[in-house]
């Protein structure tokens, strides 16, 4: 039997970006869902409005009666209760790349890989798509904003979908069109260096069939940035620049490409415009490698000449953090103050070394920088802040700093 052709699923990370789309997906065609994740977050507060049971904390129990499949996050480990229970009572398991992969295999898969942008050229190209009547299915790495999802279910042949480099994990793909927006090391708590990184993107390339298409920098670049976006900085130029390429080879022109992304809104959490209180303004914005912190920081710069610029930080793995450290500096010192939260950690043990001070202090050395170590402290700091200009404040990072957002600003 096909993966999806069960009717009772579990799904554990369901509160994973990539994992609660499948979930979604398989929701809205009928069948009956339950997941567990960690701990609360929007994510799964959304999947719960929605009508699917969420179990907070993980337990063998979880897994009800009549439950036929079980599709996990590649963040869970072999050893986790759930997971030990499924294989007990031998019930079909795919780990969520294996289960997108199949999903990509019944349709003209069109995957937008990259280090960076790829989140946000998803969203533009499934815009495109969208307004000029291709009606995709859409799987994203973000929720696209106007639509609060982060999966359309479309009726047409086209499957759009974010393809993640974690792991190999976008092996699993079966791409006619991919799109390579850009390579640089990443997740090197799993790859050996750039070069094997590369050799994951090369694999990946090799898999489209020799009437497909495959996408890259140089190939988008040469199209004219002659439009207007409401989303800001030269990224996301790029972004669009890429979108518009590939639009063009499903059949779309690229002037009409440039019409329909005029009231493209963004997606959560890239940039994302928060509001305003006081004279001061808010951004939430998910850049955790250097490159990414330095095209956010270089957007809002320009946006708000007149503003002075916060970054609020948390790192994302103590790995990152060491590996990139000096780039970290470079690319925060962009802001006028920065403050850095605990690093927020995943995958790995604590070394009891790295931690937010060491960031802050170096930081410090070229810009004002703190160590904070909960919203209480950092709104105190922020009180005390005393300019003559209006603020611009993005929270920033890919963990749980964006419920900081809320609490600290009250917005």
């Amino acid at each position: 039997m096909r993966i999806f052709d069960y009717k009772k699923y579990h799904f554990i990370g369901i509160g994973g970006i990539g994992v609660s789309a499948i979930a979604r997906m398989l929701f809205l065609r009928g069948k009956e869902i339950t997941g567990s994740d960690s701990g609360q977050s929007e994510i799964t507060d959304d999947l719960e409005k929605l009508g699917i049971k969420v179990f907070i904390g993980q337990k063998a129990e979880n897994i009800g009666d009549g439950t036929e499949a079980v599709i996990y996050s590649v963040a869970i480990e072999e050893n986790n209760p759930e997971i030990l229970e499924a294989r007990k009572r031998d019930l079909a398991c795919l780990s969520y790349p294996q289960a997108l992969g199949e999903l990509s295999r019944e349709m003209f898969t069109i995957a937008i890989s990259g280090t960076h942008g790829k989140t946000t050229t998803t969203a533009m190209l499934s815009h495109i798509l969208k307004k000029a009547g291709f009606d995709p299915t859409v799987v994203i790495g973000s929720k696209i904003i106007g639509e609060n999802t982060n999966f359309l279910a479309g009726k047409s042949k086209y499957l759009i979908v974010e393809a993640c480099e974690y792991r190999r994990s976008f092996l699993n793909l079966h791409p006619s069109v991919l799109v390579i927006t850009n390579i640089e090391a990443d997740h090197m708590d799993y790859y050996k260096n750039l070069d094997d990184v590369k050799s994951a993107f090369s694999e990946l390339e090799q898999k489209v069939p020799k009437d497909g298409f495959v996408i890259k920098e140089s190939d988008y670049k040469k199209v004219k940035t002659d439009f207007d976006l409401l989303t800001p900085g030269k990224h996301n130029i790029l972004n669009a620049q890429a979108a518009i390429k590939t639009a063009e080879i499903v059949g779309i022109p690229q002037e009409k490409s440039k019409e329909f992304l005029k009231d493209f809104k963004g997606t959560w959490r890239r940039l994302e415009y928060k509001g305003g209180k006081d004279g001061n303004i808010f951004y939430d914005d998910y850049a955790h490698h250097p490159t990414e912190i330095t095209a956010s920081l270089s957007a809002l710069r320009e946006k708000y000449p007149d503003h002075e610029l916060i970054c609020v930080f948390e790192p994302h793995q103590q790995c990152r953090t060491k590996l990139f450290f000096d780039d970290f500096i470079e690319a925060l010192k962009l802001a006028d103050k920065a403050f850095i939260t605990p690093i927020f950690i995943t995958r790995e043990t604590d070394d009891g070394i790295t931690t937010n001070k060491i960031l802050s202090d170096a930081i410090n050395k070229f810009v004002p920088a703190f160590a904070v170590e909960n919203p209480e402290k950092l709104k105190t700091l922020l009180q005390k802040i005393n300019s003559k200009k209006s603020l611009c404040i993005v929270f920033m990072g890919a963990g749980n700093i964006y419920k900081w957002t809320g609490s600290v600003m009250g917005v």
